[in-house]
């Protein structure tokens, strides 16, 4: 059996995820999963299907937001030739597709109420029709759905088939975001960050500083997993010393003191005497005589020397430190006392 991918966690919210996966996956009954964007909903599908009795037939995924709603219907249950402006051949759909496998269904909440009331034929008594065709196919497939919306809400609000919610739903696994998996961030961050080393060709792995470790914890990612793993893999190719412990981490890859400003924005007030130049533009001489609160003016500065440095270094802080002759760490405080756009 070939495997595609792994799942990486120790948190116990995370195992109990898994855990009900592994129980539901002999049995050939719906099932629908449910969380965030990046929590790994695919990869439990696949888990679903590897573990079933159906492991050497298909698994078909669909993307159920990726196709315009006048295709969903003809990716999920065919056409006839002449069915419609462009069917120029007969195609099966999805479903005849993954007859006697496994079809993962991802973004369910996007389909339409008439796609939506055509798949819960499909789901009740295991026939589609194509379009353009009158006789139905009998198929024998296993649904997996995935979402990160709430349905039950949808369904309250007639978004949604409560009929079809029930069928689906016989097993519910609701995985948890990365932000409550207690110890997986930094188990995670290790897998990842050996994987792209050894891309990379490094002759060790030299693991994250400790305030990098501490920075991760922290974080709240809003991506999940798929977002701990661009993060960490670029700051591994970003690195250029295996032999020090990796020190420098960007969150957020738009973060730029370049970043283009908002196209419709307020009128810009006027700059307070002793507030900061604007952008990374070279401090010039204060006029002396135009001070009348020392700290403002000293602070203002201050925040005008690091930003320009910050620029002129492309925003490296290790190398902006050395420029100004400051620690990592010195570097850091100026950037929070000044509310600095950095990493963060």
């Amino acid at each position: 059996m070939e495997i595609k991918s792994q799942f990486i966690g120790q948190s116990g919210a995370f195992l109990d995820a898994v855990e009900r996966a592994s129980r539901a996956a002999p049995m050939a009954r719906p099932v629908l999963v449910i969380g965030e964007r990046g929590t790994g909903k695919e990869l439990i599908a696949e888990r679903l299907h590897r573990l079933s009795d159906r492991w050497e037939e298909p698994l078909v995924t669909m993307n159920c937001a990726a196709l315009p709603e006048t295709l969903i219907e003809a990716e999920l249950f065919g056409h006839e030739q002449g069915a419609f402006t462009g069917a120029t051949k007969a195609r099966v759909g999805r479903f005849e597709e993954a007859d006697r496998g496994t079809l993962f269904l991802d973004e369910l909440g996007t389909l339409s109420m008439g796609a939506q009331e055509r798949l819960l034929r499909a789901v009740e008594y295991g026939e589609v029709t194509r379009i353009g065709s009158s006789r139905p196919t009998r198929v024998d497939v296993r649904i997996v759905a995935a979402t990160n919306e709430d349905l039950q809400a949808k369904a309250e609000h007639g978004e949604f088939r409560p009929d079809l919610l029930d069928r689906l739903s016989f097993e519910v696994i609701t995985l948890p975001p990365l932000r409550v998996r207690e110890g997986d961030i930094q188990v995670l961050a290790d897998y990842f960050g050996r994987r792209m080393a050894a891309e990379l060709g490094w002759e060790r792995w030299p693991g994250f500083a400790d305030h990098i470790a501490d920075r991760m914890e922290d974080h709240p990612w809003p991506g999940n997993v798929r977002e701990l793993r661009n993060v960490v893999e670029r700051a591994v190719y970003r690195w250029d010393n295996w032999d020090m412990p990796i020190g420098e981490m960007v969150f957020d890859p738009f973060a730029s003191p370049w970043k283009p400003a908002p196209m419709a924005s307020a009128p810009t007030a006027p700059r307070a005497s002793g507030s900061a130049p604007v952008g990374n533009v070279q401090p010039s001489q204060p006029r002396f005589d135009d001070i009348d609160d020392l700290r403002a003016a000293v602070d203002a500065h201050e925040k005008a020397i690091v930003e320009h440095a910050l620029g002129a270094n492309r925003w490296n802080q290790r190398q902006t430190a050395k420029a100004l002759g400051l620690t990592y760490d010195q570097l850091r405080h100026c950037i929070k006392k000044h509310g600095l756009a950095d990493s963060d």
